[in-house]
C-alpha cells in the first residue's frame, strides 16, 4: 500500500510540473461552462423577416403591425421574388406573402385561400424553420381572438425556398463532413509531439532524408485518410439516408484537399508550442471543441449572441463547412463561395508560415 501512495504522489508531482497540461486540464471545463452558458443563456437574437403585401389593404397594414410589435423582429418589404432571393442568399430568416383579397376575406368573414398567409421557410436552418413557424403562429392567434365570434380565420402554409426534395440530413452531412476533416488535421499534433518526446524526430532529422520529404509524407499520409473518409462519409449519407451530392465532384475534391491542408497546418502549429504529449492532447481539444460547436455543426449561427457570431465568423470551420454545404447540395450559404475559399487558402498560409517558424525538431 504504501508504494502504490508514494507512486500515486510521483505521478501527481509529475502531471503536476507539466505547466501547459496543468493549465488545459483544469481550464478546460470552465471554459465550456461560460461557452455554453452564453449560448443557452443569451437573449434571442434578432430575427429579420420578408414582408410580401399583396393586398395593400388597411387589414393587411394592420396584420403586418401585429408583426412589427413582436420584439426582436425586423420587417423587410419587397416583392415575393426578390424577397426569396435575398432569403436565399441568407440574408433573411423568412418569408411572409399576404395573398391578394386579405382583407376582403376577412371583412366577409369567408376565410378560405385569401387569408391563407404564404410562409417561405429554409430547411437548411431547422431552428430558423420552428422559430418562425412559432412566430406566425402567435401573431395569428392574437389576429383570430380579435374576431369576435367567428371561428379562425386567418392561416398560413408553409413553403420551401428549395427547389430540390433535401431533408435535414442533407445538411447536416457536410458539417460532418467538414468536422472530419478539422479533427484529422488537428490531431496530426499529438504523434508529432510524441516523436519529438521520443527524439524520433531528432534521429530521422540526422538521416540523408530532407525534412520537407519527412513533412510532406506526412501531409499526405493524411491526405490519402481525408480521401477515403470523404468517400465513405458520402457513401453512407447516399445509400441509408438519400443525400442527392448535386454539386461539382472537381470543386468537392478541391474544397476537401485545401479544407484539409489548413488543419494540417493548424495541427502543425500546436506542435510547434507543445512541449509534452499531454500538452497536445490539451491543446488540441481546446481547439477543438469551439470549431466544432461555434462553426454552425450542430448549433445555428443565428441562434447565437453577437459576440459568438463574431467569434463563428473568425473560425475556418465555418467557412469550410458552408462551403461543403454549397458545393455538395446547393445550401444556403453563410459567406459566399470565393470567400469560403479565401479564407481557406489565408488561414493555410498563416498557420504553414507560423509552423515553419517555430516548428522544433528536438
Amino acid at each position: 500500500m504504501r508504494s502504490l501512495l508514494l507512486l500515486t504522489f510521483a505521478n501527481v508531482k509529475t502531471f503536476t510540473r507539466d505547466r501547459a497540461a496543468l493549465f488545459w486540464t483544469l481550464a478546460f471545463p470552465l471554459i465550456f461552462v461560460v461557452l455554453f452558458g452564453s449560448i443557452f443563456t443569451g437573449g434571442q437574437s434578432r430575427r429579420d423577416i420578408g414582408w410580401a403585401d399583396l393586398d395593400q389593404s388597411p387589414a393587411s397594414a394592420d396584420l403586418r403591425a401585429a408583426f412589427v410589435a413582436v420584439p426582436n423582429v425586423n420587417l423587410t418589404e419587397g416583392s415575393e421574388s426578390a424577397l426569396q432571393a435575398k432569403m436565399r442568399s441568407g440574408g433573411l430568416y423568412a418569408v411572409i406573402v399576404v395573398p391578394k383579397g386579405y382583407g376582403n376575406a376577412l371583412a366577409t368573414g369567408h376565410g378560405g385561400d385569401a387569408a391563407r398567409l404564404v410562409v417561405y421557410t429554409d430547411p437548411t436552418q431547422q431552428a430558423q424553420t420552428a422559430s418562425a413557424i412559432q412566430l406566425v403562429q402567435g401573431v395569428l392567434a392574437g389576429v383570430n381572438q380579435r374576431i369576435s365570434g367567428q371561428p379562425p380565420l386567418v392561416g398560413f402554409a408553409t413553403q420551401s425556398i428549395q427547389t430540390q426534395n433535401l431533408s435535414f440530413i442533407s445538411y447536416l452531412v457536410p458539417s460532418i463532413l467538414g468536422m472530419a476533416l478539422m479533427q484529422l488535421g488537428l490531431f496530426s499534433a499529438i504523434p508529432l509531439v510524441a516523436d519529438r518526446e521520443k527524439l524520433i524526430l531528432k534521429r530521422l532529422s540526422a538521416t540523408p532524408l530532407r525534412r520537407w520529404q519527412l513533412v510532406g509524407s506526412n501531409v499526405l499520409m493524411r491526405l490519402l485518410i481525408a480521401v477515403v473518409q470523404t468517400v465513405i462519409i458520402i457513401a453512407v449519407g447516399s445509400r441509408l439516408y438519400g443525400v442527392q451530392i448535386s454539386g461539382n465532384i472537381v470543386l468537392l475534391a478541391a474544397l476537401v484537399v485545401l479544407g484539409s491542408m489548413a488543419f494540417i497546418a493548424l495541427g502543425y502549429v500546436i506542435a510547434s508550442f507543445a512541449r509534452t504529449e499531454e500538452a497536445a492532447n490539451g491543446m488540441t481539444s481546446v481547439v477543438q471543441f469551439p470549431l466544432m460547436f461555434l462553426s454552425g455543426t450542430f448549433f445555428p449561427i443565428d441562434e447565437m449572441p453577437d459576440f459568438l457570431k463574431a467569434i463563428a465568423r473568425a473560425l475556418p470551420l465555418t467557412y469550410l463547412s458552408d462551403a461543403l454545404r454549397q458545393v455538395m447540395v446547393d445550401g444556403t450559404p453563410f459567406a459566399p463561395l470565393w470567400v469560403c475559399f479565401a479564407v481557406l487558402g489565408a488561414f493555410l498560409v498563416v498557420c504553414f508560415a507560423i509552423a515553419a517558424r517555430f516548428f522544433r525538431w528536438q
